[in-house]
């Protein structure tokens, strides 16, 4: 799931934080962009999973649209929902069993590399912090 990088934007925040979700577990575009606090929400958070290199261990399937749906398209929608599978992630109906799957808790390592893109973000964005 390659793309061209934004110019002068870096996903490198999103990129670690992302690298801090759990096997069989998975968050959806919103909650990723509520909790580095990207601009412009969810549509800002596919586009940095978009723009994902290859060869880096980002794991770019375990993010997903709201309620568990696979957002993007052919041939890498059966790719995400063979890596899921693969990982222990159950569907029901074509979505993510969201209650069983969904990440939400934040420890250890996982907390300090939200802090830490949080810091990065907001130095790229010029936003105060909250």
């Amino acid at each position: 799931m390659a793309a061209k990088q934004n110019a002068g934007h870096s996903w490198e925040p999103v990129f670690r934080f992302v690298k801090s979700i759990p096997r069989g577990r998975v968050i959806s575009y919103g909650e990723l962009a509520r909790a580095l606090r990207l601009r412009g929400g969810a549509r800002t958070a596919g586009r940095a999973m978009a723009a994902t290199p290859r060869g880096r261990g980002i794991p770019w399937h375990r993010v997903l649209g709201a309620g568990g749906r696979i957002l993007v398209r052919e041939p890498y929608a059966s790719l995400q929902r063979r890596l899921l599978e693969s990982e222990g992630v159950r569907f029901i109906e074509g979505r993510v069993d969201w209650k069983r799957h969904a990440w939400k808790k934040l420890k250890g390592r996982a907390r300090i590399a939200l802090r830490s893109a949080r810091a990065i973000v907001l130095r790229f964005s010029g936003a105060k912090p909250r």
